[in-house]
């Protein structure tokens, strides 16, 4: 009977070692805009899956004109966020699309690539 390798052993299998330069759409950051429209919101957060939906992690900066702006660095992928507007969950007009939390509940849907 043939005797094989123990598979925990990479240097006998190099092709399933991980490659530390290996190019990884996974690490690409990327800066995203946001943009909320709320002349009459007193504070605005943006949530999302990428700060673990907490709302002090992200405080927008409003401008005169009543927008809400915030830049945010994230990586490839599909995010779920939404903005809240002095506490009220608000959904993104101009998302990507609109997904379900696992609450099901309706979120904004963005895809960065």
């Amino acid at each position: 009977m043939k005797s094989f390798p123990d598979q925990s052993d990479l240097t006998y299998y190099p092709q399933f070692a991980p490659a530390p330069d290996r190019y990884s759409a996974k690490q690409i950051v990327k800066p995203v805009n946001f943009v909320c429209v709320a002349p009459n919101a007193h504070r605005v957060f943006l949530i999302g899956d990428f700060n673990d939906w907490d709302p002090s992690s992200h405080p927008m900066k409003r401008r005169p004109d009543g927008i809400w702006l915030i830049q945010v660095a994230l990586n490839h992928g599909h995010h779920h966020y939404l903005f809240l507007a002095d506490g009220k969950p608000t959904l993104d007009p101009r998302a990507h699309g609109i997904a379900r939390n696992h609450m099901d509940e309706k979120v904004s849907l963005l895809a960065v690539s």
